[in-house]
């Protein structure tokens, strides 16, 4: 954008039209309304196009008076100009750091070549995400103030960001100006303040830096916090600094974008935890409720058998439910987490009395538990052995047969669950070991996988379940285990087992019938059969029709694991923050969620699930933003400009990770949890992983 003097207006800060965000954009506009408000605020102007504000003063003369009062008669006094575009600072979208800005301007020739670089930024810079077109040049302004010295500057948000708590503000300070935080370059002092401006907890300090934010110094920037949210609406992220003698003053003012949204007093502890090894990935709709809702009323039972939990409580929450497709448990109700109130839970004489009839219950199941085991076994083998091949049975009979297999399926699991608690782990066999030694044994016979499985059952073991196909056996090399059939296998082992065979007896009896319900048109893939419900699939089999928006629905997303515990806040999983310090990969929480991909360093290919790891924040990192399953770096202030902009984009974030660009190579699959700052080389996820299942031809 050229720069003429007289297609630009002059708009002081105390000009009733600064304070208009369409006319001099929202970063002046804030100040201005701040200014009015009382809040310690340099003064300044704003130029604008001419054309935004009516009977405007323009020209040379003009500029050069506006910019002679804040320079001086002489033009030494050092000035900041920075952009007040109309698309930055908005309660939608920071744009945190993306146009320039350009400090200790002296001189009238410095003046306008900053001006004419903070206009040029409009050009450069694009819009992360779409705003009808790419950002107008002529939706910049320019605003003017006194470069101020500052002693101590920082940033400072009036709710935490980070774990979206509105009764913590967060700030982070350094000596000089704030700069240095925003630009990712330096880690700083951060603290997490009360309301009242007591510390929370250590903050991080380094070496030296312990008078940097004083009592004194809190409590000042606490009551801005306050003031600032009053004058908004709401809490702000603002830029601030303190002068030479302790005066706070407030740069600039914005609303926090991309607060999470925090669980609900009392939400749920849930994780993977013991059910990801049945059912490991992203399941469809019919893939829950065949496999999730029998495993949850199984879990049910046996949790009330053994007494571990209230009726009521069972009856009113599932144990096993699914977040964005995967199936995760109830952590207190399985015991994989200590109680929440274990000294009340101790003199709790309803559940001393609910673990005493318990008791009796479970002595006498452990001595008839290995038959009753067995017995189920024999049934579930005699029931998959009786049933004639599919293309003899009717629809009706192969819709029963898929029923009889949810029912035996919440059997199997109940079981399953109470031989783990009650008999131990036998003689130490898997089924999964067996399927590896059969595998490795039958390698060199030349069959293909699905004749490998035929001769094989057992191999069913390596494979999660899937009705849209199924993944690829595993390689096996130097497997020594020889197998000894599947019925020397321990009790739990067994019922794990059948578990398989049942699902896989479901899948094949849905593949026939998906055909069928497609006749006289074209199949219906198995992956288009997983988006229906059970009560919908049970009334097309009646001949009822299949559901008039299937061919609409969207398959749910292979997306990547979710954190081993966390709480739901409007379906969003967080993370139960459970910092470990002296554990490798631990930083700092920057926000953003949960998320697993690859190492990435922004050069080069872009793996499928990338997660960036740098060693700064650097906000020319901005463009690489869209698509990333992480972001991790090894300084940097969570309330720095990409920091801002990586909550916006819901990128899992951790800075403050040590040696993060030598301990994480390219190419390593990550896990990345913004809220602790944990990250861990883990397992690919399904996404990103070459082995993804593949769906047969119809």
């Amino acid at each position: 954008m050229r720069f003429e003097a007289a297609e630009w207006a002059v708009v002081p800060l105390n000009n009733p039209w600064a304070r208009d965000a369409a006319v001099t954009g929202a970063k002046a506009a804030h100040l201005a309304r701040a200014a009015v408000a009382g809040l310690p605020v340099l003064p300044g102007f704003v130029l604008v196009p001419a054309a935004r504000v009516p009977a405007a003063l323009t020209g040379d003369e003009v500029l050069r008076l506006a910019w002679r009062t804040l320079a001086g008669e002489k033009g030494r006094e050092p000035l900041v100009v920075r952009s007040s575009s109309l698309y930055e600072d908005t309660g939608h979208s920071s744009m945190a750091g993306r146009f320039d800005s350009v400090l200790d301007v002296r001189g009238w020739d410095s003046f306008v070549s900053a001006v004419r670089t903070v206009l040029a930024s409009a050009r450069r810079v694009r819009p992360l995400r779409p705003v009808a077109g790419d950002l107008p040049a002529d939706g910049m302004a320019v605003l003017v103030q006194p470069m101020l010295r500052s002693a101590v500057g920082g940033v400072m948000f009036g709710a935490d960001p980070v774990e979206g708590r509105t009764d913590r503000i967060l700030v982070s300070a350094v000596r000089g100006g704030p700069d240095q935080l925003v630009d990712g370059s330096t880690q700083g002092v951060r603290q997490q303040l009360t309301r009242r401006a007591r510390p929370v907890g250590d903050g991080t300090v380094p070496r030296g830096g312990g008078r940097l934010l004083t009592r004194r110094k809190r409590h000042q920037l606490v009551g801005l916090a306050k003031s600032a949210e009053r004058v908004f609406g709401g809490p702000q992220d603002m830029e601030f600094g303190f002068d030479g003698d302790g005066r706070l003053w407030l740069f600039q003012s914005r609303p926090i974008t991309a607060m999470p949204p925090r669980p609900s007093r009392g939400a749920r502890l849930l994780g993977p935890g013991p059910v990801a090894e049945t059912l490991p990935g992203v399941l469809q709709p019919l893939e829950e409720d065949l496999w999730v809702t029998p495993m949850s009323h199984g879990l049910t039972v046996a949790l009330d058998i053994a007494g571990a939990a209230p009726r009521r409580r069972l009856r009113r929450l599932p144990v096993v439910t699914t977040v964005h497709g995967r199936a995760v448990a109830d952590l207190r109700l399985l015991g994989a987490v200590p109680p929440a109130h274990p000294f009340l839970d101790r003199i709790n004489t309803a559940n001393g009395a609910r673990r005493a009839a318990a008791a009796w219950r479970v002595g006498r199941l452990r001595s008839a538990l290995p038959l009753l085991a067995v017995d189920l076994m024999a049934d579930v083998d005699r029931a998959l052995a009786g049933f004639p091949p599919t293309a003899d049975m009717l629809s009706g009979h192969l819709l029963d047969a898929v029923a009889w297999g949810r029912q035996a399926l919440s059997a199997l699991h109940a079981q399953e669950s109470l031989a783990g608690a009650l008999l131990g782990g036998g003689s130490g066999a898997t089924a999964a070991g067996e399927g590896l030694a059969e595998l490795a044994e039958s390698r060199g016979q030349g069959l293909s996988h699905d004749e490998l499985v035929a001769r094989h059952p057992v191999l069913l073991s390596l494979l999660p379940p899937a009705l849209a196909g199924r993944a690829p056996l595993p390689e096996v090399d130097n497997v020594t285990l020889l197998p000894r059939g599947v019925d020397s296998l321990p009790v739990r082992e067994g019922l794990r087992l059948r578990i398989r065979w049942v699902q896989e007896m479901q899948i094949r009896m849905l593949s026939v019938l998906a055909r069928r319900l497609g006749a006289g048109h074209a199949a219906i893939p198995p992956s288009r059969l997983a988006l229906l419900r059970w009560h919908e699939l049970v009334r097309a089999a009646r001949g009822e029709g299949l559901p008039a928006d299937l061919a609409e629905r969207v398959p749910r997303p292979r997306s990547g694991p979710l954190p081993a515990a966390f709480r739901l806040a409007e379906d969003v999983p967080v993370a139960e923050n459970q910092p470990r310090p002296d554990a490798p990969g631990q930083g700092e929480g920057a926000g953003g969620g949960f998320g697993a991909g690859t190492a990435w360093y922004g050069q080069g290919e872009r793996p499928e699930r990338p997660v960036l790891v740098v060693r700064f924040l650097d906000p020319a990192l901005a463009t690489l933003l869209p698509g990333l399953a992480g972001l991790v770096a090894q300084t940097g202030s969570p309330l720095s400009h990409l920091a801002v902009l990586a909550r916006e984009h819901q990128v899992p974030t951790a800075v403050g990770v040590t040696d993060a660009t030598e301990r994480f190579p390219e190419g390593t699959p990550l896990t990345v949890d913004g809220v602790t700052g944990a990250v861990e080389v883990g397992e690919l996820p399904p996404a990103a992983s070459t082995s993804a299942r593949q769906e047969p031809a119809a």
